[in-house]
């Protein structure tokens, strides 16, 4: 079995990523905790719901892998940034989000009040466990925006609102800065300077968790040995080791193991070891949630041995490639997308989202797991046409003045020094 360890990493990223996407959502956003929705709201709950987030995860996760490169995103994080643009878009634009997020079909409020209720039920998770989610949008000074757009998101994603001067080294830093802090310092500069000058909006959601694990490695019994990487290369790595009752589970082509979270064990890592036969890409194409769903039913305790490599990485990417092949194209385009829910006018200028980044942290030891991502959607109003040409007259010129009509040429001149001064 041992020599199977190289293709560990990644499946270890899929089951913490739909951990993310089915347990973690919005929790604790802006400033304060979610306040209790109203009983209507909680008792129209739809579990169902919340699992489109995990479908969503499935593809975006199969259109980001990459052969041989680690990935680790947050699925519940980009659906919780990409929700909140939903709530400023109409008509194909808002179709077509829904779509992507598995939500087609489903009214906007509702959705929005599915996922209200999610946040407050949340926060009744494992109190030995550490999660912190937080939402915020970040407007542009001066920009009129729809009020019942930014309280849709106050009000649903306890969403804090800042207006900013974007024109300033400061509106990059105080971005920067509130995501340093909800993510434990563990992820920084989601925004670069200067920011563009098309750019209204900023919608970011920030993820933190941090677990231990509820059966502790002992770090004693960590030994160096040997990580077999894609063709054939080897890698000196730390291997964490324990002895004992496993929730096990296994069929032909992988082996999985569930690593629970805390004291009520609610929250889980679940690592999947495809064969070599079969290897990573195969397990990953042929995984959704269908085989999830049964998998997951399928865990028993079972006494074994487990070899879990200690890891630490970092991932960051642009979702705009992926969203718009997922089906998001509209959104990206200019001359397309329907923002207009977002501001108080109509028409010109148009808005579109000209950037999604997603930026993630992992780290695995003998205690525990630390992890946190954060999503920025990025909103812009269309340029100006660009000029076909530019013409800077800064040397000796000729001109001439002209009587289109009469085609009498009235006056010619040649200005070899425009400073000179008359005498």
């Amino acid at each position: 079995m041992r020599r199977h360890f190289w293709l560990l990493i990644l499946v270890v990223f899929i089951g913490f990523s739909l951990f993310f996407s089915g347990c973690i959502t919005p929790v604790v956003g802006g400033e304060h905790e979610i306040p209790k929705p109203d009983e209507d709201i909680l008792e129209a709950f739809d579990q169902g719901l919340a699992t489109s987030t995990n479908i969503f995860g499935i593809k975006i996760f199969n259109k980001l892998l990459e052969e041989e490169e680690n990935l680790f995103i947050s699925p519940t994080s980009i659906a919780t940034a990409l929700s909140m643009t939903y709530n400023g878009a109409r008509g194909e634009t808002r179709e077509a989000i829904a779509k992507v997020l598995e939500v087609e079909g489903v009214d906007p409020e509702r959705l929005n009040e599915n996922n209200q209720a999610l946040l407050y039920l949340l926060q009744e998770a494992d109190p030995s466990v550490k999660l912190a989610i937080a939402n915020s949008l970040w407007m542009r000074e001066g920009v009129e925006f729809d009020p019942d757009f930014v309280e849709r998101n106050e009000i649903y994603y306890n969403a804090s609102i800042k207006e900013l001067d974007f024109n300033t080294p400061e509106a990059v830093e105080a971005i920067n800065s509130w995501v340093y802090d909800r993510t434990e310092g563990l992820i920084e500069d989601i925004v670069e300077h200067p920011i563009d000058p098309n750019t209204i909006l900023f919608l970011i959601n920030a993820i933190y968790f941090q677990g231990d694990w509820s059966t502790p490695f002992e770090e004693e019994d960590t030994r160096d040995d040997t990580f077999f990487l894609p063709e054939g290369d080897l890698a000196t790595v730390p291997f964490m080791h324990r002895r004992g009752e496993f929730d096990y589970y296994e069929e032909e082509g992988f082996q999985a193991v569930r690593l629970p979270y805390g004291e009520e064990e609610r929250l889980a890592m679940y690592v999947f070891l495809p064969s070599v036969e079969s290897g990573l890409q195969e397990f990953v194409q042929g995984f959704d949630m269908e085989h999830w769903q049964k998998w997951r039913k399928g865990f028993q305790p079972e006494e074994g041995a487990l070899y879990l490599p200690r890891f630490s990485m970092d991932y960051e990417k642009s979702l705009r490639d992926v969203l718009k092949e997922l089906g998001m194209e509209e959104s990206f385009d200019a001359n397309k997308a329907d923002f207009f829910d977002m501001v108080s006018w109509e028409g010109e200028p148009r808005l579109f989202i000209s950037e999604v980044k997603h930026k993630s942290y992992i780290d695995v030891d003998e205690k525990g797991t630390e992890a946190a991502a954060v999503t920025s959607v990025e909103i812009e109003t269309e340029s100006a046409p660009a000029f076909v040409f530019e013409m800077q007259v800064n040397r000796p010129f000729f001109f001439l003045i002209h009587d289109q009509g009469s085609e009498a040429i009235l006056f010619m001149g040649a200005v070899y020094n425009p400073a000179e001064e008359r005498s």
